[in-house]
């Protein structure tokens, strides 16, 4: 065994016990759970032990979701944005054309979204 392939034996090994690990959690979680009790008692909300006003499997719009996605992506890219925003002075010009790409291609799909109707309530 050279000294190349030599390294993916430590990675093989990691892998396999990363597998195990989540494996032996896995079962263990499922063997040592609480056992069900059916009763309409578990199953209902708790609200400070005073008794619920109403179900708590409500129905929600389904568009949240969307609107949560689009936060996350514009999250993330203010979290890119910090670093470069740290380093702008020291990168130069170079760095300030991959950014102004970097939020073009961001208002692209967010324009993209708005004419296809996908920010739309209704």
């Amino acid at each position: 065994m050279n000294d190349y392939s030599f390294g993916y034996l430590f990675v093989g090994i990691f892998a396999l016990v990363g597998l195990a690990m989540g494996l032996i959690a896995f079962f263990l979680a499922f063997a040592l759970r609480p056992k069900r009790i059916d009763s309409d008692l578990a199953t209902t909300s708790y609200e400070c032990g005073i008794p619920p006003k109403t179900d708590s499997k409500i129905k929600f719009n389904i568009r949240y979701i969307v609107f949560a996605l689009i936060f996350v992506a514009f999250d993330v890219e203010a979290v890119f944005l910090y670093p470069w925003a740290v380093k702008v002075k020291e990168l130069g010009t170079y760095a300030i054309f991959e950014v102004t790409l970097f939020i073009a291609i961001l208002l692209v799909g967010y324009f993209y979204a708005w004419g296809r109707g996908l920010l739309k309530w209704d």
